[in-house]
């Protein structure tokens, strides 16, 4: 088990990276914000989790320990691969996969590719009482930096790097967010990287 990795970035793609260990060059699939925000020469160090298969053995890794939590515990879900957690990773923060299960939305995990109906449900269900602990306190606009849009200055550029992360140029990504929330839009990740999705898909 190879649960964490430290070293130096010598190349990132838009989900993953190679980080040189001193001996050792490994690729790491990465969530899309991390992915985003990964740099070559950077020193990182990240949480991860090696998932061997038949065919493949791929290590995917994470910023924090949370994400990993979360990702093992979507990979619990039936019918959520390694890749739909990612996915789920990619769109949503821990905190807000907790928010969706708590009040049982389904919404922003259908927002997810590779998400369907029944896939969301089946989130829901099976991590009901599991991901309570990652649920941060409803925090006061004032303290939490909402934007006069909605979202936070984070939340937006999650939602950037995502897109990003999906091969789109950050500039069209940036316009698309913007275009996005001024149709009303409701003002979460998932919504607006859905709503962004679709004008960058019909330019």
């Amino acid at each position: 088990m190879i649960a964490s990795i430290r070293g130096e970035v010598t190349h990132r793609a838009a989900d993953h990276a190679v980080v040189d260990t001193g001996a050792l060059g490994y690729r790491v699939e990465l969530p899309a914000p991390l992915a985003a925000t990964t740099h070559t020469g950077d020193k990182v160090f990240w949480h991860t989790q090696l998932i061997v298969r038949e065919d493949a053995q791929t290590l995917f890794g994470f910023a924090d320990r949370e994400q990993l939590e979360v990702f093992n515990l979507l990979l619990s879900v039936n019918g959520v691969g390694p890749r739909s957690a990612l996915g789920v990773l990619s769109a949503l923060t821990p905190q807000q996969i907790a928010t969706a299960v708590a009040h049982e939305d389904p919404k922003p995990f259908q927002a997810v590719s590779g998400i369907g109906p029944k896939s969301a449900k089946m989130i829901m269900v099976s991590l009901a009482g599991k991901v309570a602990s990652f649920a941060s306190a409803a925090a006061d606009p004032q303290t939490s930096g909402v934007a006069e849009n909605g979202l936070t200055p984070a939340m937006r550029d999650q939602v950037v790097a995502a897109l990003t992360g999906m091969g789109f140029n950050e500039t069209a990504a940036l316009t698309a967010v913007d275009d996005a929330l001024q149709t009303g839009v409701a003002k979460d990740t998932a919504a607006v990287l859905k709503a962004a999705l679709v004008l960058l898909q019909n330019r």
